[in-house]
């Protein structure tokens, strides 16, 4: 299984960037890292677009949740199948959103792979016979950034984007107020912390991992957040971000 997936993920994604860092003027280890974030990305979109259209379709679906959650508040197995009754006839997979993440994930090891292991001098000899061997590969970017050591500043800059792309997740306007019903649903107060929670974990976690790494996972993020931006503003509706 291993083996399956060096062949699969982590050997051709290693030798790519690898090559990238051979064609790149001045041999530049972060604009390789760039352009191999920007690939990746782009052989994704798909599953990307996939897991927005479904966050937004279930943000759109949220009053009428909360209604059910009020009708049936009592009456858990009610509440199932008006659920499922409700995505049926929306046509909305609430496990949709998640696929796209669990399809990225692969990429994402084969990618922490390459530079905990692969850009070392033992790493190097996983190269294709057709990628030359660059004899050293300079962790340097910029003349000054060290992409093979944690980096607090690529860590808080990685949260930063973390915390835009989970504050520009849209949410519907909060449906109007029952009486007896709480003011605020346990959806929303999820959504708070993970707006907080999420960025810190990723400070957190990104100042222990290599720079380079934390650059991928700050390019990936951002880029996530232009691809949000874009598709959000082209399907305008009643949709507020998140706060």
């Amino acid at each position: 299984m291993i083996a399956l997936f060096n062949t699969i993920f982590y050997q051709p994604l290693f030798n790519l960037l690898v090559w990238l860092y051979n064609v790149i003027p001045g041999h530049d280890i972060g604009l390789a890292i760039f352009l191999l974030t920007v690939l990746i990305k782009t052989i994704l979109y798909p599953f990307s677009l996939q897991a927005i259209r479904a966050q937004k379709s279930l943000a759109e679906l949220q009053p009428k949740i909360e209604e059910l959650k009020i009708k049936y508040k009592d009456q858990k197995e009610e509440m199932s199948k008006a659920l499922m009754n409700l995505y049926k006839e929306n046509k909305v997979n609430p496990l949709s959103s998640c696929l796209p993440v669990l399809i990225q994930l692969p990429f994402l090891i084969a990618v922490y792979q390459v530079f905990i292991h692969g850009l070392g001098s033992q790493g190097l000899e996983n190269l294709y016979s057709f990628v030359a061997h660059p004899g050293r590969i300079n962790p340097v970017t910029l003349g000054f950034l060290d992409l093979s050591k944690p980096n607090i500043i690529l860590a808080v800059l990685a949260g930063a984007a973390q915390f835009w792309q989970t504050k520009m997740m849209p949410r519907s306007a909060p449906p109007q107020k029952v009486p007896g019903s709480k003011d605020e649903s346990m959806t929303a107060m999820m959504n708070k912390q993970m707006l907080y929670f999420m960025p810190a974990i990723t400070v957190f976690i990104g100042a222990t991992l290599p720079g380079g790494l934390t650059f991928y996972w700050f390019l990936t993020t951002l880029l996530t957040v232009i691809q949000q931006y874009f598709y959000f503003r082209k399907n305008k509706k009643q949709i507020v971000p998140s706060t």
